[in-house]
């Protein structure tokens, strides 16, 4: 498994366009080889519907087979990557839109249901840095994150941006 993939083509990030292939993708990522038939158990969704996800996700190339073992008649699936990051041109030139669609309705939907009983964490800043310095404070954090981690707590999902200030726009 590679530790981070970055992810150059339109067709990578289609597949990142629905919230069940993102938490296909994050229950994968953690080096953890899952069959469809385990995965729709671990995310509580049909099989048959889930497999239809998991083989775009195959077909983009961010899921693969494992070649350690097979569960019966199912082929066990696994991350490519620990951590996937959008390539900039990419980005620049509007390929990201459904991830980001798919990115913003995973914090709204969290939001709706834990901000009542306050598990719901948020924080914004603004800052004068370059593109570059905050995609590199963003990446230092998020593997100071992955180094921290702690085997007997709860998971949490952490979401981060980095963009002008939309009063800009």
């Amino acid at each position: 498994m590679q530790d981070t993939l970055v992810l150059d083509k339109p067709e990578q990030l289609k597949a990142l366009g629905h919230p069940l292939r993102v938490r296909v993708l994050e229950t994968l990522s953690d080096q953890t080889q899952l069959t469809n038939r385990e995965l729709a158990i671990r995310l509580g969704v049909d099989p048959g519907h889930l497999h239809f996800h998991v083989r775009m996700l195959l077909k983009a190339g961010l899921i693969e087979l494992s070649e350690n073992g097979s569960h019966g008649r199912e082929k066990p699936y696994r991350a490519v990557a620990r951590t996937f990051r959008v390539a900039p041109e990419l980005l620049a030139s509007g390929g990201a839109r459904d991830l980001q669609a798919t990115m913003i309705d995973h914090v709204q939907r969290a939001h709706a249901l834990y901000s009542a009983e306050g598990t719901f964490r948020s924080a914004q800043v603004e800052l004068r840095l370059t593109p570059e310095r905050a995609l590199d404070m963003i990446t230092t954090f998020l593997a100071e994150a992955k180094d921290a981690e702690d085997d007997a707590a709860e998971a949490v999902v952490l979401t981060m941006f980095a963009h002008p200030p939309a009063s800009q726009a």
